[in-house]
């Protein structure tokens, strides 16, 4: 198994917008094949820095869905509302 780490930073005053769009992604991620788990959190001293931690059975999993037409169409509704591209850290046991 491996965790994904994806850390976000959401323009200011896009909170509630960034909230609305997620969830498409969260629909989306759950039939993604190896997905496992996850969950998001936002930083206690910024609440515009946001850290999405996602469980996969294996790194070839995490890769197809990386790539994936379906990533791609949920992540463009909140790619215009970050203030930078997602950062990723890949982590294994």
């Amino acid at each position: 198994m491996i965790k994904v780490i994806i850390d976000r930073r959401i323009a200011d005053d896009m909170e509630s917008t960034y909230e609305d769009a997620i969830k498409q992604t969260l629909q989306a991620i759950l039939e993604a094949p190896g997905y496992v788990s996850g969950a998001s959190y936002k930083d206690a001293k910024d609440s515009r820095h946001r850290i999405i931690i996602t469980n996969w059975k294996s790194l070839r999993d995490w890769e197809a869905w990386a790539i994936s037409s379906e990533r791609k169409r949920v992540i463009a509704a909140i790619q215009p509302i970050l203030m930078r591209e997602e950062r990723f850290s890949i982590l294994t046991a």
